[in-house]
């Protein structure tokens, strides 16, 4: 009775198949949707439901930051006491996504303040007088993506947890941007000891257009926007399956290939660190106790980095000053001196990265070209 060679006629829900449409190529991109965040819930070992389809970090980001404080706000006065008023602490050199939504609820009247740092880690001591009855969200990232510091989150979620009594029994929330980490790092939520945790396509390989926000259901959120009901309704918008399935098949990758590539990145930073603080002189390595060893950022005081740059540039080498969301910035790198406190270090940055397909003679030619940049920067400095 009816013709088996199918004819899309949905153009109107979207060229590719709409994953909310009722018909096979629906269900088909839908599928391909759930497999992909089934993936990836067994990766972060959490449940399927707990991963939210976004654009990337930065709108992840937005949505932990905003969602949750906004959500209990909301609640506040029926079941959260204490809370009507509220307090944020945040990781001063964190990316710009967390820094600047931070700094939005600020404007609507939140309390913020910037997390103590001492030796290149979150200083829990001093965050433990930090805690007040009002304190609903701590926002900081897992790992720096300006200096591949790696920050001890698990310790910032002990201070929470024995601060839970005298909290009055509202469990604090903790929102890790581990962005940086799949290359490197575990990336299960307990591994971070996070309630809402971020993740970038782009970060992980050369997919841009999507990420996700791990956030368990029993989590207060509010939606930054309406529109429809996807991704739990947290989300509004039609998802993009092929995005989600690559995005998917790169932390894979990624977990499969931590092991080796980690060990690697540690032999090329040490050989790297040793060749150029051997042969330029006044030049600083930003690192702390737990590196992510594929990130390595130097500080080279009184020279033009970002002149810097554009001569490596021209010599075929592509690297930063700082975070490509922030380059525009005339005060340097607002991670280096949240770190460092060192205004000079801070605007004199060079950020190298690398990953597993970066050759080693390819960055063994890079420092012979540093070398080379950085004498010519200095003798037109000298003249």
């Amino acid at each position: 009775m009816w013709s088996k060679k199918r004819v899309y006629l949905d153009y109107a829900a979207g060229v590719a198949a709409n994953p909310s449409s009722p018909h096979e190529e629906g269900r088909q991109a839908k599928a391909m949707l759930e497999d992909a965040r089934m993936t990836i819930a067994r990766l972060v070992e959490v449940q399927s439901d707990d991963v939210i389809f976004t654009s990337g970090a930065t709108e992840s980001n937005a949505l932990a930051i905003l969602g949750s404080v906004h959500a209990l706000r909301a609640l506040a006065g029926s079941d959260v006491p204490g809370r009507s008023t509220m307090h944020v602490l945040y990781l001063p050199s964190a990316h710009a996504s967390i820094v600047e939504n931070v700094k939005l609820l600020e404007r609507d009247g939140v309390t913020i303040e910037a997390l103590p740092i001492r030796d290149y880690r979150v200083d829990t001591d001093a965050l433990a007088k930090m805690i007040k009855l009002e304190t609903v969200l701590i926002a900081m990232d897992a790992v720096c993506g300006e200096t591949g510091v790696v920050w001890n989150t698990r310790e910032v979620r002990q201070v929470l947890d024995r601060s839970l009594s005298a909290h009055g029994g509202s469990r604090i929330l903790l929102h890790v941007d581990a962005s940086q980490a799949p290359l490197t790092e575990k990336i299960t939520r307990a591994h971070f000891g996070a309630d809402l945790l971020t993740f970038d396509g782009a970060k992980v390989g050369d997919i841009r257009g999507v990420g996700a926000l791990i956030a368990h259901r029993t989590i207060p959120l509010t939606p930054l926007y309406k529109g429809g009901g996807q991704e739990r309704g947290m989300r509004p918008g039609t998802e993009a399956p092929e995005l989600a399935e690559k995005f998917a098949a790169a932390l894979t990758a990624a977990a499969s290939g931590r092991a080796a590539f980690r060990a690697a990145a540690e032999v090329n930073r040490t050989r790297l660190s040793e060749l150029i603080t051997g042969a330029i002189p006044n030049v600083y390595i930003q690192e702390g106790r737990i590196q992510a060893p594929h990130i390595l950022n130097l500080a080279l005081p009184g020279r033009d980095t970002d002149y810097l740059v554009a001569v490596l540039d021209e010599a075929g080498y592509s690297v930063s000053t700082r975070s490509a969301c922030e380059t525009d910035s005339e005060e340097g790198s607002r991670a280096v001196f949240a770190l460092t406190g060192d205004t000079e270090k801070a605007r004199a940055t060079l950020r190298i990265a690398w990953n597993a397909d970066t050759e080693s003679r390819a960055l063994t030619r890079f420092v012979e070209a540093l070398v080379q940049a950085a004498a010519f920067i200095d003798t037109g400095i000298q003249r």
